[in-house]
């Protein structure tokens, strides 16, 4: 199933896009696994895997601020007077 996308290519809605958002996350760690066994197999050089790695710390960091400003405008919603 797509993900319906705007004329300007962006997502339509906000759980689109973090749905885009965790699947770059995952495609990053799937591709730092595949060169961490690459390289317990000796078919992988160091510079790859801390290439790797490193991309998926970053997505990972990245995906965990926009939870964080989620959260942080969820409770200053709640405490907004009716």
């Amino acid at each position: 199933m797509a993900t319906p996308v705007s004329a300007g290519g962006a997502p339509e809605n906000f759980g689109d896009l973090v749905k885009q958002a965790l699947t770059a996350v995952n495609d990053a760690g799937q591709k730092s696994d595949v060169q961490t066994r690459a390289m317990a197999n000796g078919k992988a050089d160091m510079v790859n895997v801390v290439t790797a790695v490193a991309e998926t710390e970053t997505a990972i960091s990245a995906v965990v601020a926009v939870r964080d400003k989620v959260i942080s405008a969820y409770e200053e919603i709640m405490r907004m007077p009716i």
